[in-house]
């Protein structure tokens, strides 16, 4: 019998993704303006950098390394559906579990993502990915991850949304976890709205973003709590090897 995971994985791309079969360039490319700013001061300088993301869903991150001219990029994936969206992108994406291809690729890579995949993970698993994560780092290259936030009003929707995602994390215990695993220079950020916009719409959401965040500051000062001002529904955490 397959187990839940498998069942799911199976199909994730089309029945929890709403993924088409063609990889969709355009909204793709609208993604990448994201990553240019939220990635700020993160990526390789060099163009040759090694690159891996894991859990490379779609092909979507993989499509911005690409067009920001990195030459030496791959993507693994468990979901055969999201391999074959992926690979339309780059060829050298691979089907499997990451930690299996992390345990085989020691001191390969300059820069290692990984997008909305600590969260599926159980927790006797989450510090093995972490070190591996880290293992397959060449020296002071980057992890860069993104997690719902479970310091956010609304990161429970995330957390719960996906039936295979298993732990949440807020910034400051995530950030915690990858200095316990040899991580340094550690950093958490938001993922709202960038404060340079190509649109009226952008821009407008991004003050009406600041005015709330300011609120919930605030609220934190009032309670007696700093937090760790990251609000979004989804964080980032990145650090150095």
């Amino acid at each position: 019998m397959l187990s839940y995971l498998q069942r799911i994985y199976e199909n994730y791309a089309s029945r929890f993704q709403d993924a088409p079969e063609t990889f969709n360039v355009a909204d793709a490319h609208r993604g990448g303006q994201l990553y240019d700013y939220r990635f700020r001061g993160w990526l390789p300088a060099r163009k040759e950098a090694a690159i891996v993301d894991l859990a490379c869903g779609g092909g979507k991150l993989l499509y911005f390394f690409k067009q920001r001219g990195y030459q030496v990029i791959s993507g693994v994936d468990i979901s055969p559906e999201q391999v074959r969206l992926a690979r339309q992108v780059v060829p050298e994406v691979i089907e499997g579990n990451v930690l299996d291809f992390l345990e085989s690729h020691p001191q390969t890579f300059d820069l290692v993502t990984g997008l909305d995949i600590i969260e599926h993970f159980h927790k006797e698993e989450v510090l093995r990915f972490l070190d591996l994560c880290h293992a397959a780092l060449r020296p002071g290259g980057r992890l860069i991850l993104q997690t719902p936030n479970a310091e956010s009003f609304w990161g429970g929707g995330v957390r719960h949304g996906d039936f295979t995602h298993e732990v949440c994390f807020s910034p400051g215990n995530l950030l915690r976890l990858l200095a316990l695993c040899g991580f340094r220079e550690l950093e958490a950020r938001e993922t709202g709205p960038v404060p340079w916009g190509h649109s009226a719409a952008s821009t407008v959401r991004c003050v009406v973003w600041q005015g709330f965040r300011a609120v919930l500051k605030l609220w934190n000062l009032a309670e007696g709590h700093a937090g760790s001002g990251v609000f979004t529904r989804v964080f980032l955490a990145s650090g150095v090897k």
